[in-house]
């Protein structure tokens, strides 16, 4: 079981916003998730990002593999 830190859509007809969680990979895009690790709201200006910090060095921790989107909230938040 492989486990992935990646985006899961939220929000109502083309007003979209993320939620980023820790999830099974083999899991569809709006399953449920083992754990929620933040947020990402692309529709508000400036972009709202908020990523606990504690949780996804858990999840790294035990082996999880952030998806390039994912990967690029991390450094630009870091």
């Amino acid at each position: 079981m492989a486990i992935k830190l990646r985006l899961t859509r939220m929000g109502s007809k083309k007003r979209p916003f993320y939620r980023i969680v820790a999830i099974n990979s083999e899991t569809r895009r709006d399953g449920r998730p083992l754990d929620f690790c933040g947020y990402y709201n692309p529709m508000v200006e400036p972009v709202e990002v908020k990523i606990d910090k504690e949780k996804v060095e858990k999840w790294l921790e035990r082996g999880a593999e952030p998806s390039d989107t994912v990967k690029s909230l991390l450094k630009a938040n870091s």
